[in-house]
């Protein structure tokens, strides 16, 4: 017998450098994750799965910066989106 598939969940953040950390600025489970995923589709943002970061920025409040645990894990995603938008080559690749 198959377990049941977990619902899909989605954490939207936002970050302006004149703040300290980057803000959860959306969250869901279900339908409103889908929602939340086809907006930022829609709107060019890109999607990252990552479903143990997911899970951890779960537990983060909206409209809450995130926690200085997640500061490095948080920080290497912003920086791969951030090369992949440039077009630069990824660290040690030439």
């Amino acid at each position: 017998m198959e377990s049941p598939a977990k619902p899909v969940q989605a954490v939207a953040l936002a970050y302006n450098e004149t703040e300290a950390a980057p803000r959860v600025v959306a969250k869901g489970r279900g339908l409103l994750a889908e929602e939340i995923i086809r907006r930022a589709r829609e709107a060019g943002v890109y999607v990252h799965e990552s479903p143990e970061l997911v899970s951890l920025l779960m537990q983060v409040d909206l409209d809450e910066r995130i926690p200085p645990t997640l500061y490095i894990a948080v920080a290497e995603l912003l920086a791969w989106i951030y090369r992949l938008e440039k077009g630069l080559p990824e660290p040690g690749q030439s």
